[in-house]
């Protein structure tokens, strides 16, 4: 590569980071996953980009009488698949859902929710968050 050429691509490059661009990112490839969380209470999967376009997940483990907190996922879609367990899935304002293994929840965007396990065993679930379009 000559000079030039190389000075010209630093220059696109820079131009583009000013403007809050960047250049087009790799597409995200096809992938498997251990779901073996080696005890741990929050074992994330997808973490985003550059793996996903804007899917985040994660494996969370509850302990009876535990919750993960009140929290919001502000722009995002989350649905959570119960693998085990059973709980409560607490909306602010809004009703409590059974949380029970072989179950599915669903959360809209910027609703304040908790999941709290009421049960005598542990809950474990999978959670994935999607930006909501607008």
């Amino acid at each position: 590569m000559t000079l030039s050429i190389r000075l010209a691509s630093t220059a696109l490059l820079a131009l583009a980071a000013f403007c809050g661009e960047t250049p087009a990112a790799k597409e995200p490839e096809p992938r498997a996953f251990s779901l073996d969380a080696k005890g741990a209470s929050y074992f994330p999967i997808l973490t985003g980009p550059p793996g996903t376009m804007t899917m985040r997940s994660g494996l969370v483990t509850l302990a009876p009488g535990k919750s993960v907190g009140r929290h919001t996922t502000a722009g995002n879609e989350e649905i959570l698949v119960v693998l085990e367990g059973r709980g409560e899935f607490r909306i602010t304002g809004g009703p409590i859902l059974p949380v029970v293994g072989g179950g599915a929840l669903y959360c809209p965007p910027g609703r304040e929710h908790d999941v709290f396990n009421t049960g005598e065993g542990i809950l474990r679930y999978v959670f994935v968050v999607a930006k909501a379009l607008p």
